[in-house]
């Protein structure tokens, strides 16, 4: 059972999720598990190294020890300690970092979400930046073989990206703003 503040934390991703990620169909897969309810949701308020590597390596686990059917992908969100966007990166690179000493990445790769991400090069108030801005620091933990699957079937995997890029600049920043508060 999730303390409110975690189901508090959950219910504003889900939102994020349903209004922003589906809404406007920036992840053309995510519709699918989302009505399937085959998302798992698990919120972190650790702070220090040791219990967020405890933290990620048992979500980890659940992840590839759940049948792909109940538990097809997690979202990691993140309470506290990692609002500046370069303390985020580093988790994200430490994890990554994980992931390949565990001889993981054929299992699993790693998408991220920030309320500040900034893409590397791109002018801080482009409005491609929020294709990733999420609620709370995110780490998306995804099935690689699922995404093998899913990208089987989609011609130009590169034009999602550009694709959500030019929705976004058609909505305009006054639309993508109120629907990422958390990200002006």
């Amino acid at each position: 059972m999730l303390s409110i503040a975690h189901q508090e934390v959950v219910n504003n991703t889900r939102r994020w999720l349903d209004e922003m990620v589906v809404g406007l169909n920036l992840c053309p897969f995510s519709s699918s598990v989302i009505a399937r309810d085959q998302v798992y949701y698990a919120v972190c308020d650790a702070t220090t190294d040791a219990e967020l590597k405890l933290f990620y390596l048992n979500e980890l686990q659940r992840l590839l020890g759940a049948n792909e059917n109940d538990v097809a992908t997690s979202l990691l969100m993140f309470t506290q300690g990692l609002e500046d966007f370069g303390d985020y990166l580093d988790l994200l690179d430490w994890f990554q970092q994980l992931l390949e000493q565990a001889e993981l990445t054929d299992h699993v790769q790693l998408a991220s979400f920030h309320p500040q991400y900034q893409f590397e090069g791109v002018a801080s108030d482009d409005l491609s930046h929020f294709t990733n801005r999420s609620p709370y620091p995110t780490i998306h933990l995804l099935r690689q073989d699922q995404m093998t699957k899913v990208l089987a079937h989609v011609s130009d995997p590169g034009r999602i990206y550009l694709d959500n890029i030019k929705k976004l600049n058609e909505l305009g920043r006054p639309r993508v703003e109120a629907l990422c508060p958390w990200g002006k």
